[in-house]
């Protein structure tokens, strides 16, 4: 693999993935599914498979627990990651995709995370900073399962300033604006995130989505702000420059995933000393590459390069 400047990623409700396919979904009648397809999930851990889809590598922090927890680990060892695992009492949770072969809808349901007790989630904190990316990148993506204070990841903000490290967030709610309120290098928030990260009433436009994401920078609050906003494309806003790409054309197979790819090839580039434009390029890329994929599937690295080609022509 490429060398590059390290990566660490961390996952704190990890979840296995299970997908399947049925014809109709309808109340009350047994459902009977397709082939189905099992897949390590969760923010961080998406973010390192895409990684390693493009050619990087990266270390990826989680807890586990209970059964699924078991199931979960033989599934990380076949997409060949490298781990940093924290056992906790609690069973890992799981998410579940049915694609509706009949109308061409997705249907997910997310279970919620196990109840995780303070020294489990103070041990996460422990593993990371024996990994600590010095000179590279911390990911911290996803949800906190219930136990997990909302302070959590403003908490690695502070680790990551003190060891200079980049800390990219991909959360929501309380516990991204904690975050923000220490400081981090990137967050890649929805367009309703962002709005309820600045007290903004309604929909924005994207005139109001630049002028807010341009608030959270010029406050010290993140230096770079991502936004993808599916088939609108993505816009990516730092001090001094704005950057717009469009959505390439492509036939959409799944959703899901497609942010996590998108944050991990950003992050990639940057950790190969890419610059923003090049690593916003590939980003968008990867997130439409992975859109292309059926279920849980990833990018692959010939489709984002081909999509990327494209996108550099345009």
């Amino acid at each position: 693999m490429a060398v590059h400047a390290p990566i660490v990623t961390l996952t704190m409700n990890p979840a296995l993935d299970v997908s399947s396919t049925a014809d109709r979904v309808v109340p009350e009648h047994k459902l009977r599914c397709g082939p189905s397809r099992f897949d390590p999930g969760g923010g961080g851990v998406n973010v390192s498979r895409a990684i390693r889809n493009l050619g990087g590598s990266s270390i990826a922090v989680y807890p586990l627990g209970g059964p699924t927890g078991q199931a979960y680990r033989g599934f990380i060892e076949e997409a060949g990651l490298v781990a940093r695992v924290i056992t906790i009492g609690g069973n890992t949770r799981e998410s579940f995709t049915v694609d509706e072969l009949s109308t061409g809808e997705q249907y997910r349901f997310v279970l919620q995370g196990p109840m995780m007790r303070e020294p489990e989630w103070r041990a996460c904190l422990s593993v990371v900073a024996d990994e600590l990316p010095v000179g590279g990148f911390l990911v911290a993506s996803g949800s906190l399962p219930p136990g997990v204070p909302d302070g959590f990841y403003a908490l690695l903000a502070e680790i990551s300033a003190d060891h200079d490290v980049r800390l990219v967030v991909d959360a929501s709610g309380p516990a991204l604006a904690a975050a923000l309120e220490a400081g981090v290098f990137l967050i890649k928030p929805s367009r309703d995130e962002l709005a309820e990260l600045v007290g903004a009433e309604g929909e924005l436009d994207e005139s109001a989505m630049v002028d807010a994401a341009r608030s959270l920078v010029t406050a010290g609050r993140s230096e770079v702000v991502a936004l993808t906003l599916g088939a609108r494309g993505a816009i990516l806003v730092t001090s001094d420059e704005v950057l717009r790409l469009p959505t390439p054309r492509v036939e959409v197979a799944s959703a899901v995933g497609a942010g996590d790819a998108f944050l991990g090839a950003l992050v990639l580039r940057l950790a190969q000393g890419r610059t923003l434009p090049e690593a916003f390029r590939t980003a968008v890329a990867a997130g439409s590459a992975t859109a292309m994929l059926p279920a849980t599937e990833l990018c692959r690295a010939s489709d984002v390069a081909r999509l990327e080609a494209d996108l550099a022509v345009a």
